[in-house]
């Protein structure tokens, strides 16, 4: 039974998050919003929306090991499994004044968090503030592609024409983004639900069970969104997917998450798996800075450093997992 709930969860949050950006996305081309708002808004906040709902659940359940282990095993997932099979199918290639400045707000965000999280929990006032920086760049990062229309703005663009299928009868819009919503609720409910027990009954600690099996869950929207990209050639929005999913999932969800109830940050979260959330992001650095491509070999290290990880997670070789 505890499997037929994660199932049936992972099936209710991907199909939710597709459902709702399609929606979202029909109604704003109806009312003629800039697709560059579209890619930097509701795509980047449709596709995170499982990792919200599923963060806030699992937090006022009772389970902030979940919560928080979603949102850095999402981060991690985008920036070695996303990245690296997206790279399997087609070179990531980008250009740098593309991702240039997002990228280092993604590192200067999860250079922040590392600070707020080091101290041993994300408090209310904390989570407020994360909300707050992450709405203020919005706002900037739009004024500024607005004016430019440089690269940064055109990689924006693109991410919200990756989005094909979408309905022309206003009710079906509608209609999409209510019952997507509802699908991730429930989506959620279920997969937290069933998360706790099967941490529970296997012994493993929460945090482990939130870093891995729910955080890959979760992140099933990027993955597809970034797969099909790959697929069509477009390997810089597949990047661009990557960091604007890691900054909201840290400052967004967590924040939204901590404005909700105080996470507390498990001490071996703090003495490694922060260390590794910081060691990939500095690692597209290179990357970011001088659009050095991702080729499929590297795409097969990120693969493995991946497997790695999660390895360490179940082998036990990060230590047992205590507030």
């Amino acid at each position: 039974m505890t499997f037929l709930s994660l199932a049936a969860g992972f099936v209710l949050l991907f199909f939710g998050g597709e459902l709702v950006v399609r929606g979202a996305v029909a109604l704003a081309r109806r009312f003629d919003v800039s697709p560059m708002v579209i890619g930097l808004t509701i795509v980047g906040f449709g596709t995170s929306l499982p990792e919200l709902l599923v963060s806030l659940n699992a937090a006022l359940n009772g389970s902030p090991g979940i919560a928080v282990g979603n949102v850095i095993g999402s981060n991690l997932a985008n920036m070695m499994l996303i990245m690296g099979a997206a790279a399997l199918i087609c070179p990531i290639i980008v250009n740098p004044r593309a991702v240039r400045r997002d990228g280092l707000t993604m590192v200067a965000v999860t250079a922040v968090f590392i600070i707020i999280a080091v101290g041993g929990s994300v408090e209310a006032h904390e989570g407020a503030m994360m909300v707050a920086a992450l709405v203020l760049y919005i706002v900037i990062s739009l004024w500024r592609d607005m004016r430019a229309n440089d690269a940064a703005a055109q990689l924006h663009r693109e991410e919200a024409d990756e989005v094909t299928g979408l309905p022309e009868q206003l009710w079906v819009m509608i209609f999409l983004v209510l019952a997507g919503f509802v699908a991730i609720g429930f989506g959620a409910d279920l997969l937290v639900d069933g998360a706790t027990v099967l941490a529970k009954d296997a012994g493993v600690p929460e945090e482990v069970i939130g870093l891995t099996l729910v955080a890959v869950g979760t992140s099933l929207p990027e993955l597809a969104t970034s797969l099909v990209a790959a697929y069509r050639g477009h390997s810089d929005v597949c990047l661009g997917n990557v960091i604007g999913s890691n900054i909201f999932n840290l400052f967004g969800i967590l924040g939204i998450t901590a404005m909700a109830t105080p996470v507390p940050i498990a001490d071996k979260i703090i003495n490694f798996d922060l260390w590794v959330l910081a060691g990939m992001t500095l690692l597209l650095i290179p990357f970011l800075m001088t659009g050095f491509r991702v080729s499929r070999a590297e795409g097969t290290v990120l693969l493995s450093l991946y497997s790695a990880y999660v390895t360490c997670q179940f082998w036990g070789m990060s230590g047992t997992y205590t507030a």
